[in-house]
């Protein structure tokens, strides 16, 4: 379950236009530098670089990685001038159904510390950290939170409503002598977050039935002998369109490719490049309201694991457990928030998607422990 951030950034990389770019020396066969192309090829002439129009070795490795780096840029603005352009099939807006009431949990389940409050409660300050014992209980909440994913994602079909998936859910969950971390969480009033299309995070689930077409991201948190586990997910409903298949499938990879470098001693601020970079590269948003958090005995601490790029001081520890926890959109980034505090849009309406998993460092790299 994302954490919301207070930030006071630029919420997105903005790319300089041509004329805006320093230090960059070059001649175009193309007199309009507003016509880019994936595979434009730039020509330079080797004169900007060296007075008697030659090139050293240390010269040309330096005028390489600038003209690489450069042909990337317009790469990816040129993905996005497509992306712009390319018709996706019109979703219809979210709208509120009904919420049920709440759903009963047995007496002798126990319950964190924060339900009977609808206070919101503050990030943690404490870093998460386990002993073998915490290890284990760690563990076995991960664990029971990926199952319980799985089976909702079976229940995602046209006709069925987020009510009914919250229900099934909440079911399996007490059943496994566990309680649904997000119900009660400051008045959060259900056991998962059910975010259909143009939902960012934190949908409450009601009695909309799924559409053929829809992407829904299902958030899964459990609180079983004193640990949370942590984990979501997007699944298709029906004939998905296939650009908001792709946002997806790149989600998803995101996640991947941030989770492959971790381990003891890595800096927190990749997390972000990765994202950033892999999203990018197919024009899609990285959504910097929403971060990933420490978890583990408390819901949401630190640290705080920003989803964009950023210069955010930090190293993983062994033995430390969080959450990475990425959303793209095929649109705006900027988000609105329904009158239930809870509920977050996209801006535009755009599609967004999410993908999340609970992460243990070691001491050579990360244990995902939201799989089974």
């Amino acid at each position: 379950m994302a954490f919301a951030a207070s930030l006071s950034h630029s919420p997105c990389l903005q790319l300089s236009p041509l004329s805006s770019i320093h230090s960059e020396h070059f001649s175009s066969s193309s007199s309009s530098s507003t016509s880019l192309f994936m595979d434009t090829q730039l020509n330079f002439s080797p004169s900007t670089l060296s007075g008697n129009g030659s090139l050293t070795r240390k010269e040309l490795a330096v005028f390489a990685k600038k003209r690489s780096g450069l042909e990337e840029a317009m790469r990816i603005q040129r993905l996005r001038e497509l992306q712009k352009k390319t018709p996706v099939k019109k979703m219809s807006r979210l709208k509120r159904g009904k919420v049920s009431e709440y759903l009963s949990v047995p007496e002798d389940i126990p319950r964190p510390p924060y339900v009977g409050s609808s206070l919101l409660p503050e990030l943690a300050r404490e870093h998460q950290f386990h002993d073998s014992e915490g290890i284990i209980r760690m563990k076995a909440a991960c664990e029971l939170a990926a199952r319980v994913l799985d089976y909702a994602g079976t229940l995602v079909k046209p006709s069925v409503t987020t009510d009914e998936i919250d229900k099934a859910v909440h079911k399996m969950i007490i059943d496994a002598g566990a309680y649904p971390s997000p119900l009660g969480y400051g008045g959060f009033p259900k056991s998962v977050c059910t975010s259909v299309n143009e939902c960012m995070c934190h949908g409450i689930p009601d009695s909309r039935p799924l559409q053929d077409g829809d992407i829904i991201n299902i958030d899964v948190t459990v609180y079983l002998n004193g640990y949370h586990g942590d984990t979501s997910k997007t699944f298709l409903c029906g004939n998905v369109d296939d650009e908001v298949k792709r946002l997806v499938r790149v989600t998803e990879e995101c996640l991947e490719r941030s989770i492959s470098f971790c381990k003891d001693g890595a800096s927190f601020k990749k997390i972000g490049k990765r994202i950033s970079e892999h999203a990018e590269r197919f024009g899609f948003g990285v959504v910097d309201r929403f971060v990933g958090h420490g978890v583990g005995t408390i819901f949401h601490s630190e640290p705080v694991i920003y989803h964009y790029r950023n210069d955010k001081p930090g190293f993983m520890v062994e033995g430390q457990t969080f959450t990475i926890e990425p959303i793209l959109t095929m649109g705006s980034t900027d988000c609105i928030t329904w009158s239930d505090n809870w509920t977050t849009l996209t801006a535009d309406g755009s599609p967004a998607a999410q993908f999340e998993h609970t992460l243990l460092v070691t001491k050579s790299g990360v244990e995902i422990l939201t799989t089974y």
